[in-house]
């Protein structure tokens, strides 16, 4: 719906520009003149303005975006770097970390990540897992085990990356923002149609067009990072889905013949 306003909303500012400038032309000579000079000096600070409004939007809008790629990296990791820390704690925490490590990462995938496209929810499913990690943690303190800091800092790399990444599914650019900008791009595209010159050759609304489509792009294209788990530019999941099938095939080889406390999509089941 908001894709179609805003295309809408330039190609209704342009048509309105083209309109008033036939009209405009209609004029004598000399109004003709006044009225050219007094558009030149109007439409110099509505470029400048909307020029510097497009521009810090991109840059808020890309930074959401590479933190929200950059999170779902790193908690991958840490969750591969928990499985892989935990192989030197004693039993049973071992095999007890290890089984939560790849929980874990199928609920991510399977339940957490889906929510991601309506602002990023976070998953009872994938909570109670890290919630196992802790209840390990506690007991491996109370022991003085030497993976006990090791494993606590991964897990808390891991909680500030998922945290990150919820955070980032919401979008970064403010509605009232967004549609400001909108306005602000409109009211230059039908400044500049209104200021062609009288006599005007195809040239004149070709490039006038093309300021259009590139106006109406830039919008489209803010949009569309600024939702960074939804729309045609979106980070995968494809880094943890990765994660869990490693994690998985080594826990079959550390662990044969144990049973997984949890179902292909990380729903416990025991």
């Amino acid at each position: 719906m908001t894709t179609l306003v805003t295309i809408a909303a330039m190609a209704v500012a342009l048509a309105v520009g083209l309109i008033a400038n036939r009209v405009r032309s209609r004029r004598t000579a000399d109004e003709q003149e006044d009225a050219e000079a007094s558009v030149s000096d109007l439409i110099s600070p509505l470029e400048t303005l909307a020029v510097l409004l497009v521009a810090f939007v991109i840059v808020v809008a890309a930074e959401s975006f590479g933190a929200a790629g950059a999170a779902v990296a790193t908690e991958a990791r840490r969750v591969d770097q928990l499985y892989e820390v935990a192989d030197y704690a004693p039993e049973p925490h071992r095999q007890r970390l290890q089984a939560a490590s790849v929980c874990y990462s199928r609920a991510i995938q399977a339940h957490e990540w889906p929510a991601m496209e309506n602002g990023g929810e976070s998953s009872l499913r994938a909570s109670q897992w890290s919630t196992e990690f802790r209840r390990s943690f506690k007991e491996l303190a109370h022991q003085d085990d030497a993976t006990f800091d090791v494993l606590v800092q991964a897990d808390d790399e891991r909680s500030t990356a998922r945290h990150t990444r919820l955070g980032e599914a919401t979008p970064a650019i403010p509605t009232v923002v967004y549609w400001f900008m909108v306005v602000s791009l409109a009211a230059t595209v039908g400044a500049f149609a209104f200021g062609l010159p009288r006599k005007r050759g195809p040239a004149h609304l070709l490039l006038l067009s093309t300021l259009a489509v590139l106006f109406t792009g830039s919008l489209l294209l803010i949009q569309d990072i600024d939702r960074p788990f939804d729309g045609q530019i979106r980070i995968t999941g494809d880094a943890m889905r990765g994660t869990a099938e490693d994690v998985s095939e080594d826990f079959a080889e550390d662990h044969p013949g144990a049973v997984l406390p949890c179902d292909e999509g990380g729903t416990r089941t025991t």
